[in-house]
């Protein structure tokens, strides 16, 4: 069963993406051309792969580790229902699962 996400780019469009159960948000976002940067590749050493979780969604998503909201303190345009993409493995229970980019991400890699 394909897995269906709803972005919403820093720049208010609409990005669909699928995936199948056990990918990795960040890595889905990254291969649909979002600007997540992940510059630790999912070690939770930055916050470049910063999302905000629509608040429906949140509570369906496990907990996030201690380290996990650390990483968050030092994210621009954080919420309550922020998380990190890299640490969001994607679950049949998600699909449908429908996240925000914030107007303060950028991605130094150049996409």
């Amino acid at each position: 069963m394909s897995i269906r996400i709803a972005f919403t780019d820093s720049n208010g469009k609409n990005v669909e993406a699928t995936c199948e159960a056990g990918d990795n948000l960040l890595r889905v976002a990254q291969a649909t051309g979002l600007p997540l940067e992940g510059t630790c590749e999912g070690q939770m050493a930055c916050s470049t792969c910063h999302v905000i979780v629509a608040d429906e969604w949140f509570d369906k998503l496990p907990e996030a580790a201690e380290p996990e909201e650390d990483m968050l303190d030092f994210a621009a345009g954080v919420r309550r229902t922020s998380r990190l993409a890299c640490q969001i493995d994607l679950t049949d229970d998600l699909d449908g699962i429908e996240l925000s980019i914030p107007g303060e991400a950028h991605d130094a890699r150049g996409m």
